[in-house]
């Protein structure tokens, strides 16, 4: 049995009153009370870190027994920031069961998720990483962090071992899922294949080199559908710039699609182009739905 999970953070260093001269917006003793964390300031970069090791699971990587400090450890660093008083930067170390909950619970407090990727190769039980940031005051940004942390110990103390699976129902065999419907909800012709359907939507970037990339050059969103009707799976990848991608992540989780992992797949392309995959289960014509709901506040460039 693995223990309780607990908030262990680094220890607290006193703040000599010259330290705030650089960083008069951090309330670092609001932040310790409210994120449960201890902190540590840098004076030469402005900053107030405060750190949480995932000691509450032991994780294996590659057959050893990995100790937090060589990387996996929580953290949230605060310092002046531009439109508000702070800003924040993060990295949350998860398990599966918990990226998805931790996602919901950062965007109702205000906290922006810019990555979602693995660390590591062969680990055991599979370990994610969850980068942040955000603007605010401290009591907010802490609030956001907080949220974050409280989530992850709802649901080990759940239960201590991360899940394996999202625990759903079995899909059919063979998969027979009507095209049309989707098409029209989606509004994109689409492809079938074995009872399964997809809709794929180009977009374009110029790389580096100069060339033109499009659909088929991969700057695509996506959308598979697979099983039945009123028991279906839809996975897929949305093509988003920078301004887009937090409103396609918000609008992915209220209507409860997993988001997978949010990463680059080219570098030096112009639009800046990012990448987020995601998994959802239900009625195919409500999976449709919620792909039709992101691509609408995705066209709108919203930031929220």
């Amino acid at each position: 049995m693995t223990k309780p999970f607990a908030f262990v953070g680094l220890i607290s260093v006193f703040l000599m009153p010259g330290a705030w001269a650089a960083t008069p917006q951090i309330d670092a003793a609001k932040i310790e009370e409210i994120t449960g964390l201890k902190g540590k300031l840098n004076e030469k970069e402005a900053t107030f870190k405060v750190s949480q090791p995932r000691a509450d699971v032991k994780i294996a990587v590659d057959g050893w027994t990995m100790p937090p400090f060589m990387g996996l450890t929580t953290w949230a660093a605060f310092t002046k920031g531009r439109k508000s008083d702070l800003m924040v930067m993060g990295d949350l170390v998860l398990f599966q069961d918990e990226v998805n909950p931790v996602m919901s619970a950062l965007f109702e407090n205000g906290i922006d998720v810019t990555a979602l990727h693995n660390h590591f190769f062969y680990e055991d039980p599979k370990v994610y990483f969850m980068h942040i940031s955000g603007e605010g005051t401290s009591e907010k940004l802490a609030h956001g962090v907080r949220a974050a942390l409280d989530k992850v110990k709802q649901i080990r103390e759940a239960s201590s071992t991360p899940s394996k699976s999202f625990g759903l129902s079995d899909l059919p065999g063979k998969s027979s899922i009507t095209g049309k419907p989707i098409e029209e909800i989606i509004g994109q012709p689409g492809d079938a294949k074995d009872g399964m359907f997809k809709v794929t939507i180009g977009r374009n970037a110029k790389m580096a080199c100069g060339c033109n990339a499009g659909k088929d050059m991969g700057v695509n969103t996506w959308a598979a559908f697979a099983g039945s009707d009123d028991n279906a799976l839809v996975d897929g990848d949305f093509a988003v710039l920078e301004d887009e991608l937090q409103p396609v992540l918000r609008s992915l989780r209220k209507s409860n699609v997993n988001i997978v992992a949010i990463h680059s797949h080219m570098t030096g392309e112009k639009p800046r182009t990012l990448f987020l995959h995601y998994w959802g289960r239900g009625k195919s014509t409500e999976l449709a739905q919620a792909v039709k709901a992101a691509l609408a506040v995705q066209t709108k460039g919203k930031t929220k």
